[in-house]
């Protein structure tokens, strides 16, 4: 009866144990001083977290995100590759004090990261805004590209690049709050960051062809994307690969976090079949 007593007590305190010590080891991603660091990049601070050791992974968040943005994903690829989490322009600790901001300007900053971290090239993943500065990166820098996976991209700002009822709420937004004055810094920050997607990006399909490495574009059946679009990307990139995700909104790499893993490292690891494309086996 003592042994039995014993076992009684001991397992609760042994999972209270677990649970306090889990909580006490979670990494803040996006706020974890012992992994992060700023960098001088094209007349920014540019705030960037690193984690593991392998080839460089990039890692780009979408519009309003931060690097928390990939806690699902950190864990798992930091296993195999040195990732490199960023902030990007006027996003988390990345602050932007200038009135323009376009993707551009914000794939160029990637590049020059790179640079300043003395890493020729990288592989990368980019969801949302994330993906469309993965694919633009790819398209103006093509040195530092080994391949990319873009999930949730669109190319133009309009109800042919996002769906209807997306982009109607996005409208209203617009109609309801461009006059609306802003006094403080954040303030000016959001709205700055808001009407990067309103008005951007506006990238032709045709240019598309500059992308030489091999990607995967990616979406969700139910995602903010349409299909079509997705596929219209897909099918401009010489190298490329579709994968649309069963039962998945936009947030593909969270909400199907483990397969999202698997496939991407995967495709990074090996060159994927074709089904008949004329491009022939990447490389």
């Amino acid at each position: 009866m003592r042994t039995n007593k014993f076992i009684f007590f001991a397992v609760p305190f042994i999972f209270l144990t677990t649970v306090c010590f889990s909580q006490q080891t979670k990494i803040p991603y996006g706020n974890n001083s012992s992994a992060g660091k700023y960098y001088t990049v094209r007349g920014i601070k540019m705030y960037a977290e690193i984690y593991g050791s392998g080839h460089p992974l990039l890692l780009i968040h979408g519009n309003g995100g931060s690097i928390d943005a990939f806690s699902s994903n950190i864990p798992y690829f930091s296993k195999k590759y040195k990732v490199i989490a960023v902030d990007s322009r006027a996003h988390g600790k990345t602050i932007d004090d200038h009135d323009s901001l376009s993707f551009e300007m914000m794939s160029d900053d990637f590049a020059a990261l790179l640079d300043v971290m003395h890493i020729d090239s990288a592989y990368v993943i980019g969801w949302s805004d994330g993906g469309i500065n993965a694919l633009l990166l790819a398209m103006r820098h093509p040195e530092k590209v080994i391949r990319l996976v873009s999930t949730g991209a669109n190319l133009t700002p309009d109800s042919t690049g996002l769906i209807p009822v997306y982009w109607r709420d996005e409208q209203k937004r617009y109609e309801s709050d461009k006059n609306t004055p802003r006094t403080n810094a954040k303030e000016k920050n959001d709205w700055k960051i808001f009407m990067l997607d309103w008005v951007q990006p506006n990238v032709p399909f045709s240019e598309l062809s500059k992308i030489k490495c091999p990607s995967l574009i990616v979406c969700g059946d139910n995602d903010l994307i349409p299909i079509e679009h997705t596929a219209a990307i897909y099918r401009h990139i010489p190298h490329a690969y579709l994968w649309v995700l069963p039962n998945s909104g936009h947030a593909t790499l969270k909400e199907h976090r483990d397969d999202f893993n698997r496939m991407a490292d995967s495709f990074f690891k090996e060159p994927f079949n074709t089904f008949g494309r004329s491009a022939g086996n990447p490389q």
